[in-house]
């Protein structure tokens, strides 16, 4: 487990944890709404990252740079895929800007939780991970900050998965469009907090990364 600085131009900082004989791909973690005590210490981002090294995966959990209404958020998960790219590239990092790949490149993926469930699919639209999986995601986080429209742009394997019981956010138009594009779908009994499920919920998230990353490789 180290700590590392996120470039980009925001203070943004992260903990990578890497399985200790190598890893095959790295999972992007982002937390809940930092103005709600989200933060990269997230139980659920802490159990999901466990699951991922018990299957030869890293991660890393990172804290947003300073409040900035969902806009500069989204720019920190965008800096930190392109720094997980770029460290697990083989020595030729996908560039944003000619769109291409080294051949010896791992899997990339991108989880989030709440409100960082829609960063997720925000900044995937930009990114283009290898695979996304969220977890309790809301329609919209303002007026261009569209997760629905996100979502329609993206071909990559997505997981969505939801609490039956959550009135927190408004998972159901993400989840219901999810479905009719024939992305994978969870609904589990909770709300939007998943008392009780950190461990079936990492389990299912980090089984999911696994089987993505594999049709990718």
């Amino acid at each position: 487990m180290s700590d590392v600085l996120i470039p980009g131009g925001r203070d943004v900082r992260g903990t990578l944890e890497e399985p200790p004989d190598g890893t095959d791909a790295i999972v992007v973690a982002c937390p809940p709404h930092p103005q709600q005590g989200g933060s990269r210490s997230d139980g659920r981002l802490v159990a999901v990252a466990a699951a991922l090294r018990g299957l030869g995966i890293a991660s890393l959990r990172f804290d947003y740079g300073p409040w900035d209404e969902g806009y500069g958020e989204r720019e920190d998960v965008r800096n930190a895929v392109r720094w997980a790219r770029k460290k697990y590239d083989g020595g030729g990092c996908k560039s944003a800007d000619d769109g291409e790949t080294d051949a010896d490149a791992l899997p990339v993926g991108v989880f989030g939780y709440s409100f960082g469930a829609s960063l997720a699919l925000l900044a995937a639209a930009d990114v283009d991970p290898d695979a996304v999986v969220v977890l309790a995601p809301t329609a919209r986080l303002g007026n261009d900050l569209d997760t629905l429209a996100a979502l329609e742009a993206l071909e990559m394997p997505i997981h969505v998965l939801y609490g039956e019981r959550d009135t927190t956010v408004d998972w159901e138009p993400v989840a219901e469009r999810a479905r009719e594009r024939g992305d994978t779908v969870t609904a589990l009994a909770g709300d939007h907090f998943f008392l009780g499920k950190r461990d079936a919920i990492a389990s299912e998230v980090a089984t999911f990364f696994a089987e993505a990353f594999r049709e990718t490789t």
